[in-house]
């Protein structure tokens, strides 16, 4: 034991003695003393940064002004933000260090000066770049999380929170098939329920409350999807409504059909879902809509101070203005549009009213869950019309909904963003309606559950020609918008690759955000394509067609789930437990396990 300890103070000893030129932030924002409060704040917003470096009318760099700086003083009674400038408020002279002291001399000053951030001086005296106290420990804090407190026990802590809350959630299906009298069906989701509240329960008395750094992060969140999924499976495996006569066939289609739902990929096993309890059918569409509303995500914005959240963003993708309050806001919207869906579902169709809520649950969440088999190919044009509209509402960022309801934050990014969409959505129904026999709806219909990764299908897509099929494996591949229910690789990510030619040339106009964006934009580029390409072959091999088999393999890790049949219930265990996790895969945008392995490429 004291080995380890010393070994663990070894390596937090080399840490500390790497230099501070290694961990600088060179991306600084740096404005002149008479600018005003008011424009200091869009500025900071606009490039992300928490603090200002003032430069005075000479040119030189003598202050800085933090967020922190900027809310004390507007909290003054006599301050008037309209007229303060970053002179009257900044603090000066500069603290900072050379760039290549150690990181141990930059804790050192922070730790006597009690401030969390220093300047890093070149050679000659010029301010070069921003060192943070979060990035120093960042760079110690898992060997000293080893030595005092395990990760694996914030990890606990944080996995059985989430445990917890989705235990509650799931008491409103179980509730429902309760009033319906449902009882078997009442037992399997109250099972799962009191199972994630239990297991909640007892990992908290073995976990320990502190906060994760990236790698913590990614760990949880890969975790919280796979044990999810596992209680997911427990209502199907109590019901048995795929008949299985094997332990492991039952539980590869439980499986199965659980990580369909959490990850709203929506391929469905049951060829007759109206078959199925209708309580059942709520219960699928719910599970869709919580993992569509990136519930695990929910709940760790609960717990993490928003500084601290900017590190997630990888994870949710997007611009994303107030992470907190947004979820808690998107929430309760989406909740609003579902049951706005439903009702004109109801009103303009014949059918019950709790199926019309499944399908709208299934159409935000781009799930592609159906109640019954016949669904779609008896929906009138007002229905199609709605499903439309539900499907693109799904595939908007949260971001976009938010701002309606909090205006200043509907950022130009944002809505660039929108735009470039419906131009890849329109493009889409141009291209596909003149070379189908179906009617325009039913082909607008499939372009759009295809770009929204929704999966709804009208159609028979192995009638399509290979020309069609490249051209829908396309939109699932773009997906819908940043941090929305779609999958895919993002439209704003694909907005980041026309920067591509200023990130090759090393430009000086892209920030250290934009320059992120752009490698992660081009691994998953390179890995949404390529991950399908070996399940695909697995699927050939056993006697399915190449191209059909990679275009359902696409469908699955984009969570788009259209296909031509292929992946059903006939397949082997093993096949439904891979084509299982490249689902997970693509609901986690593959990134979680590059932070996992590769943390320092991001």
């Amino acid at each position: 034991m004291n080995k380890k300890l010393s070994n663990q103070n070894i390596q937090e000893k080399s840490n500390l003695n790497r230099k501070v030129s290694q961990y600088m932030s060179v991306n600084l924002l740096i404005l002149d003393e008479l600018i005003k409060l008011p424009l200091a704040c869009k500025l900071m917003n606009e490039k992300h940064k928490d603090e200002i470096i003032v430069r005075d009318k000479t040119g030189k760099l003598t202050g800085i002004v933090t967020d922190e700086d900027i809310l004390k003083n507007i909290g003054e009674s006599h301050i008037r933000s309209s007229r303060t400038t970053l002179g009257d408020i900044m603090q000066f002279p500069l603290i900072g260090v050379k760039h290549n002291e150690s990181l141990e001399k930059a804790l050192d000053v922070m730790i006597e000066k009690k401030i969390r951030k220093l300047v890093v001086y070149s050679d000659n005296d010029e301010i070069i770049g921003m060192i943070y106290y979060d990035v120093i420990q960042d760079i110690v804090h898992p060997i000293i999380v080893n030595s005092k407190h395990p990760i694996f026990r914030s990890i606990l802590w944080n996995l059985a929170t989430i445990l917890q809350f989705a235990g509650v959630l799931m008491i409103i299906p179980s509730f429902l098939s309760t009033l319906l009298g449902e009882t078997d069906v009442a037992t399997g989701i109250f099972l799962m329920s009191t199972t994630l509240l239990i297991s909640g329960f007892l990992l908290n008395s073995y976990g320990e409350r502190n906060n994760l750094g990236l790698r913590g992060m990614a760990i949880l969140v890969f975790s919280s999807f796979i044990i999810l999924v596992l209680f997911g499976t427990i209502p199907y495996l109590y019901l048995n409504p795929y008949h299985s006569q094997s332990f492991v066939d039952l539980f590869s289609n439980s499986f199965f059909s659980s990580t369909a739902g959490f990850t709203t990929a929506g391929i469905s096993l049951f060829a007759k879902p109206e078959t199925l309890p209708q309580s059942f059918t709520f219960f699928r569409g719910f599970s869709q809509f919580v993992g569509g509303l990136s519930f695990i995500y929910l709940i760790m914005t609960a717990f993490y101070p928003e500084k601290k959240l900017n590190s997630m963003r990888g994870f949710i993708s997007g611009e994303i203005p107030k992470l907190r309050e947004l979820f808690s806001t998107i929430t309760i919207v989406f909740t609003i549009y579902a049951l706005i869906i439903a009702g004109f579902l109801f009103y303009f169709g014949e059918r019950n009213f709790i199926d019309d809520v499944s399908i709208a649950m299934s159409t935000l969440s781009t799930g592609g869950f159906v109640p019954n088999s016949d669904i779609l190919s008896t929906l009138t044009p007002p229905e199609y019309i709605i499903l439309f509209v539900g499907m693109i509402l799904g595939s908007l960022p949260f971001g976009f909904h938010y701002g309606f309801i909090r205006t200043k934050f509907l950022s130009i990014k944002i809505t660039k963003e929108v735009g470039v969409y419906f131009i890849v959505l329109i493009t889409g129904i141009v291209l596909f309606i003149p070379f189908m026999n179906s009617s325009i709806l039913d082909s607008a219909f499939t372009v759009i559950s295809t770009s929204t990764t929704t999966g709804f299908q009208v159609i028979d897509l192995g009638t399509l020609n290979q020309s069609q099929m490249i051209l829908l494996t396309f939109l699932m591949i773009i997906g819908g918008c940043g941090f929305s229910t779609a999958g895919g690789l993002k439209i704003f990510r694909l907005i980041h690759l026309f920067n591509i030619k200023k990130f090759i040339r090393k430009s000086k106009t892209l920030t250290e955000n934009n320059k992120k964006e752009i490698i992660t934009s081009l691994i998953l580029l390179l890995l949404l394509p390529s991950i399908p390409f070996v399940v695909a072959l697995h699927l050939s091999s056993l006697g399915n067609d190449f191209y059909d088999s990679y275009f359902e393999a696409i469908g699955a890790i984009t969570t788009a789930g259209i296909g031509t049949g292929i992946i059903n219930i006939d397949l082997d265990a093993f096949t439904k437990i891979l084509v299982s996790f490249l689902m997970i895969l693509g609901r986690l945008e593959v990134l979680v396990l590059i932070y996992i392995f590769l943390p320092k490429l991001m």
